[in-house]
């Protein structure tokens, strides 16, 4: 049973998903739920609840009455979708710490989706959060969905988890920080944490979801000699990974949450254009890239590895829906149907 959808919001895409059943989630999943709450339903509680929140939400079977789901807004504007999405809002502000007083003791699972401020090297927001949940009892789970750019550049090897953490960002230096926040955390209260390190999400539906624009305006990508390698998880996946991991995942435990793809980026676009029906983009030199490009676009473009995801498939079992980044795309086109399982 799918939740119902909100409407657009103007600018917004609401993303909409097929029966979660069909994408394995299953019944059984929601029977776990109820184990240890006897007398009451299982609360979720949901921080950051954007594009892939909304997801997760369109996979719970409201109708069962399994999970009772709270979701924290910082824009009251937001509540009527997110009630129309079976959540009940909560306003607060992780900016702002004394609005999550009530967050105490409140849900037995978390769900982390809030990126951390634009700026520093700690993350304030996920210290906010997690003081708020320390004052009352404390949740059985909590997952927390982080970056892939916390190993840093790899130059093209293939990553697993057990790789020491290298960030070379401030942006994935804030991740890091989240990252150990919540298993210290997870170790002092006896939550059970899992880390869940995503890279590019993707969606046809999802705002600025696919390469379309990039292409669009002509940008430029790296010569094969400098190319780089680039790593991808469609936003459906990512959602179902979340809600395995409430369940599923093992204590302190990080996971790479990514698709089977293993393009170099340069690669990756020429591809993209030619699903788009789009002139593929011109190939330049490092030194032309940094005069052409943003220090945003570039910062991806230093940064070289090769995702590994076994965890993600024989710890969460979860099946990839999309087990290729250009499967995803098309789907969004209409040249490829939804493969099944």
């Amino acid at each position: 049973m799918q939740a119902p959808t909100a409407p657009a919001a103007k600018g917004r895409i609401v993303p909409r998903m097929s029966n979660p059943y069909a994408q394995g989630v299953r019944p059984t999943m929601f029977a776990q739920a109820r184990k240890g709450a006897r007398f009451r339903r299982a609360r979720l509680l949901i921080i950051g609840c954007g594009d892939v929140g909304q997801r997760v939400l369109q996979l719970l079977p409201v109708r069962t009455r399994a999970v009772q789901v709270l979701a924290l807004t910082s824009t009251p504007h937001k509540a009527p979708m997110l009630r129309a999405l079976g959540a009940q809002p909560l306003v607060g502000d992780l900016d702002e710490a004394a609005s999550l007083r009530r967050l105490a003791g409140v849900a037995q699972y978390v769900l982390h989706l809030a990126p951390p401020p634009g700026q520093g090297t700690v993350d304030t927001r996920t210290q906010a959060l997690l003081r708020a949940l320390g004052r009352g009892r404390a949740p059985r789970a909590l997952v927390y969905v982080s970056t892939t750019g916390v190993y840093g550049d790899a130059a093209g090897a293939w990553v697993d988890e057990n790789r020491p953490l290298a960030p070379r960002s401030a942006r994935a230096l804030r991740r890091v920080d989240a990252e150990r926040q919540v298993r210290r955390f997870g170790l002092r209260r006896g939550t059970r944490t899992a880390l869940l390190r995503a890279p590019g999400i993707y969606a046809p539906d999802r705002v600025g979801g696919t390469p379309r624009a990039r292409l669009e305006k002509g940008q430029p990508v790296l010569r094969a000699q400098d190319d780089v390698f680039t790593n991808h998880i469609h936003a459906d996946d990512l959602a179902r990974a979340c809600w395995l991991a409430l369940w599923r995942a093992r204590p302190q435990r990080a996971l790479n949450v990514c698709d089977d793809s293993a393009l170099r980026m340069g690669d990756y676009f020429d591809q993209a254009a030619d699903l788009y029906g789009l002139p593929r983009p011109l190939r330049v030199s490092w030194a032309q890239a940094e005069a052409m490009l943003t220090p945003m676009q570039l910062s991806f473009m230093r940064e070289s590895r090769r995702l590994r995801n076994a965890r993600l498939k024989h710890e969460l079992r979860l099946r990839l829906r999309w087990p290729d980044v250009l499967q995803g795309l098309a789907a969004g086109v209409g040249t490829a149907s939804a493969p099944q399982g």
